[in-house]
């Protein structure tokens, strides 16, 4: 678990443990600290249907203030949809390595899709609906790579336990060739990897965090996200 406040300054040594993906960039550099505490506002939008919400919150337990991604029965998804920056909606671009870092706690052990690497556009409009899928499901953080075709391929699953804080951070380099690459650590190992992968859609992508059951709105979910950052690197959102 990381604390609500980090500092942004890493060791040499911190550094030298950092996976690197290709493409990485010289400099590392944080681009979106959004900490709960700024409201809901670090979201471009909100994708939750009443009486679904997304709110904020701080249990005062020394983690800091946390987002409340609440999916009710009667609802199919609760999420919290792209990156807003000071400057507006933050623009994500092909062959660019993209680090995100957040603690999650799930309600139960099933909360399915926590997070999408979602692709812009709809239905024809795009080759891979979803590149990258994690999601808690059966008491494991499973991840796949979704590739063209709707052809999912897992790359890793770790146990996960439901009531208790997880940090996850998350390795994109994002590329449209199918030379791109993934990593994904869950409370400071790695799970999961993929390198040879196409991360990057005909029209783009943009991150989602919450709960999502597909057409599914029977079952009630609940995910607290905090922590949650993006940077150029793994020591940014660590």
């Amino acid at each position: 678990m990381r604390p609500p406040l980090r500092a942004w300054a890493c060791t040499a040594a911190a550094l030298a443990c950092a996976t690197v993906l290709t493409t990485s960039p010289a400099q590392a550099s944080v681009i979106w600290d959004a900490d709960a505490s700024q409201g809901v506002g670090v979201f471009v939008t909100t994708l939750c249907d009443s009486p679904g919400s997304v709110t904020t919150g701080n249990w005062n337990d020394g983690h800091g203030a946390f987002f409340k991604f609440n999916k009710p029965i009667g609802t199919p998804r609760c999420e919290g949809h792209s990156v807003r920056t000071a400057d507006g909606e933050y623009t994500f671009k092909d062959h660019s390595t993209y680090w995100f870092g957040w603690d999650s706690m799930t309600k139960t052990g099933n909360a399915q899709t926590v997070f999408q690497w979602k692709s812009n556009g709809t239905n024809d409009q795009n080759s891979q609906n979803y590149p990258v899928l994690m999601k808690v499901e059966d008491g494991r953080l499973k991840a796949w790579y979704v590739g063209p075709g709707e052809t999912w391929i897992s790359i890793g699953t770790t146990p996960w336990t439901a009531g208790e804080w997880h940090s996850v951070q998350l390795g994109i380099t994002a590329d449209s060739s199918g030379a791109g690459t993934l990593s994904i650590f869950k409370d400071g190992t790695e799970f999961a990897s993929r390198t040879g992968a196409r991360t990057w859609d005909d029209l783009g992508n943009k991150p989602r965090w919450g709960t999502y059951f597909g057409t599914d709105d029977s079952t009630a979910s609940i995910n607290w996200v905090a922590g949650l950052s993006m940077g150029t690197s793994r020591a940014d959102v660590d």
